[in-house]
């Protein structure tokens, strides 16, 4: 295999690896153990923020995806090795810190409930493809980390509010995320269109530059009171210029479940 691919792949991996390990959602301990924009929205009682009532984080276990939800997708719970706490993720510009929160899965408010999946897509087989070209074939596969967090009232709205604009003060200029000492360069935050859900965000996340350079996507969708957030990763996909599709059927799938 070509050296370049090699370094690529490998550059790519360890940052997979780090989100990984710093990915997932954080919820009460009473819901550990198991206790218990607004385009289309109507004018009634029922859709006004101070009548918003959250999801438990295991009523939010029932609306999550689960295996068969995506063909072709792999779908797992996130675990206690999975949960990012605030103080384990820091990031260098106040007002970078809830676009960078929300790569990690870090509570971000005061959501009643949270539930974490990660998905990851199934590769393509072509046995007669040649070692290399299976190869890329088998790393050209998409990775999400999927959290869902609930908010009473006004709460989830205000969380896609302040997502918006932090992404909008860091798009440029780029900002420095640190878990628990291993620091990733965000270098550039490229807004993409998505649809789904009463509000949905979007953002092409470059790390690092050149050939060193990573692109992950960020995805938050609100449905009611309930925010869900998809980061995700391909490693077959580096480089500067590089690019994937956003994870169009697992917002999809998830905003279903949610309505």
């Amino acid at each position: 295999m070509r050296a370049t691919v090699v370094r690529r792949t490998a550059l790519a991996a360890a940052a997979a690896s780090l989100t990984l390990l710093a990915t997932a959602c954080s919820g009460s301990d009473a819901d550990a153990k198991g206790d218990g924009g607004t385009s289309g929205a109507k004018d009634d009682a029922s859709t006004k923020p101070s009548a918003v009532k959250a999801l438990s984080s295991a009523e939010l276990e029932k609306v999550s995806l689960e295996q068969g939800d995506v063909a072709g997708h792999k779908i797992t719970k996130t675990g206690p090795a999975d949960i990012a706490k605030p103080g384990e993720v820091t990031v260098d510009k106040k007002e970078c810190e809830p676009i960078g929160f929300a790569f990690y899965g870090v509570e971000r408010g005061s959501p009643v409930g949270n539930a974490g999946r990660k998905v990851v897509q199934e590769p393509k087989k072509d046995e007669s493809a040649d070692p290399e070209d299976l190869l890329a074939g088998m790393l050209d596969v998409t990775s999400s980390l999927v959290t869902l967090a609930s908010y009473d009232g006004d709460g989830a709205q205000k969380s896609l509010a302040e997502l918006r604009d932090s992404a909008a003060k860091c798009a440029t200029g780029g900002f420095t995320l640190s878990m628990k000492g291993s620091k990733q360069k965000v270098t550039k935050l490229t807004e993409e269109k998505v649809t789904g859900g009463e509000e949905a965000l979007a953002w092409r996340v470059q790390m690092g530059e050149g050939d060193e350079a990573a692109p992950f996507k960020l995805v938050s969708v609100r449905q009611g009171g309930t925010v869900a957030t998809f980061f995700s990763f391909n490693l077959g996909k580096t480089g500067a210029d590089a690019d994937f599709a956003l994870p169009t059927a697992l917002v999809d799938a998830q905003v279903k479940k949610l309505g």
